[in-house]
């Protein structure tokens, strides 16, 4: 499972046209164009119209079709509900990640749900993120009668099962433990269960789903990333959007007091993936 961190540069070529355009005098113009689709957004939030959202519906179980062919996934309940909350309509627009925020960009939809975390300075600058209704960092996974993980400092000499490609195996080195090469979370998971691997990091999120499907696998989250070093996921907009962002944050704070995404949370994966802690 890929967190989505849009660290992807599909837009370049569409911003690097735009720039051109601005630079040839139409600054103006682009500008007005940004504050009228933000001023239609606001518009028909208010009066109980339709928002466009951006997904993949190929993302499980964060965005996926079920067995009767319905979207649903973590994201697009979380969506639903928050359009409850405006009082809107939502209509789902199923996109390819690597086109995402192209579409985003080209007002194709005016907001997009699908595990995106905004975590560089470029797309901070370009794209204002609601407040998180998901939050993950690493986990480390091994058997239940394993006890020796008190702390990460615990997994200094023991053996981890790790993509050599990914974050966690650098992780798993920095703590002392000696990473063994796996193909991926599905191959890590089997060297543990046959003792060739003491444990294996990966995305809390990824892990959690993984145990809901197989809650016979005799494996359980032993410890878990703090919670400042855990990132957060939420709906996406353009920047220029002050008034739709407030009315979805004021939404998602209601969600969360009510307990409507502590119950989303529980039907997908089993815990309250929307708090930090």
């Amino acid at each position: 499972m890929k967190r989505r961190y849009l660290t992807l540069l599909p837009i370049i070529a569409g911003s690097a046209l735009l720039a051109a355009c601005n630079q040839s005098g139409n600054t103006d113009t682009a500008a007005d164009a940004s504050t009228d689709a933000g001023s239609d957004l606001i518009q028909r939030i208010n009066n109980g119209g339709t928002i466009s959202v951006g997904t993949e519906g190929t993302y499980p179980p964060f965005t996926y079709h079920d067995e009767s062919g319905k979207l649903t996934g973590y994201d697009v309940e979380v969506t639903r509900a928050v359009a409850d909350k405006l009082g809107v309509d939502v209509e789902f627009k199923e996109t390819q990640w690597d086109a995402m925020l192209a579409g985003l960009d080209s007002e194709r939809f005016d907001m997009v749900a699908n595990q995106v975390a905004l975590t560089t300075p470029e797309r901070e600058a370009k794209y204002d993120k609601a407040t998180a209704y998901s939050w993950s960092g690493a986990v480390v996974l091994a058997k239940k009668e394993d006890n020796r993980y008190n702390a990460w400092e615990s997994l200094k000499g023991l053996k981890s099962a790790q993509s050599l490609s990914s974050n966690y195996g650098e992780l798993a080195e920095k703590y002392g433990a000696t990473v063994v090469p796996v193909d991926g979370m599905a191959q890590a998971v089997q060297l543990v269960k046959q003792d060739r691997a003491d444990l294996t990091m990966n995305d809390e999120l990824a892990v959690l789903d993984y145990l809901k499907k197989t809650p016979d696998s005799g494996l359980e989250i032993k410890l878990k990333a703090p919670a400042a070093e855990k990132t957060g996921s939420g709906i996406i907009l353009r920047k220029g959007n002050e008034d739709v962002l407030k009315k979805i944050n004021d939404a998602m704070a209601e969600l969360a007091q009510d307990g409507t995404l502590t119950k989303i949370s529980e039907e997908f994966f089993g815990t309250d993936i929307s708090k930090q802690n």
